[in-house]
């Protein structure tokens, strides 16, 4: 019931100023939202996004590749080496209540097909058009598709709890 809501934002480590943009405004909204922000903790993608939510005060969680918290980006409150290298995609994708899936590589291919295997709700701010995904037109629908889904899991998690409870 105290577990907060996680939302991995994944995208390219090399970007441009339309998709840098896109994932600082996708971290405001994380943060907005009252979703904690999970990524792989570098740059691109990574990086705006983190920035965007700590500017509206939010809690960001880099789960990076290799083994030194020192390789995160300035944004990442809580440096999380792996040493696994891209095997940490699993990890981003699993830890995660929702994903917010913007434009990429093979990477965030990758984290999009984890977040799929593990049933995790993946939105396509990224032009993906993976069958799966939830396609949302722009910003403003991402927001209200996540704050839709943080009411669903909330409430999941309120019917397990007291399921649990009454045994």
């Amino acid at each position: 019931m105290s577990q907060r809501i996680t939302i991995s934002v994944i995208g390219g480590s090399k970007i441009n100023s339309k998709v840098e943009k896109l994932a600082h405004e996708t971290g405001k909204i994380v943060a907005k939202v009252g979703g904690i922000l999970v990524c792989g903790g570098l740059n691109g993608a990574m990086m705006a996004a983190s920035r965007g939510a700590k500017e509206e005060g939010g809690l960001t969680i880099g789960l990076l590749p290799g083994k030194s918290k020192n390789d995160a980006n300035p944004f990442i409150d809580i440096a999380l080496p792996t040493s696994i290298g891209f095997a940490r995609n699993a990890m981003v994708a699993c830890c995660a209540d929702i994903i917010v899936a913007l434009p990429g590589s093979h990477g965030t291919r990758c984290e999009i097909s984890y977040g799929l295997v593990y049933d995790r709700p993946v939105i396509d701010l990224g032009g993906w058009k993976v069958k799966g995904m939830i396609r949302v037109k722009d910003l403003k629908a991402a927001e209200t598709k996540l704050r839709s889904l943080i009411k669903d899991i909330r409430a999941q998690r309120e019917k397990e709890h007291a399921r649990t409870t009454r045994s």
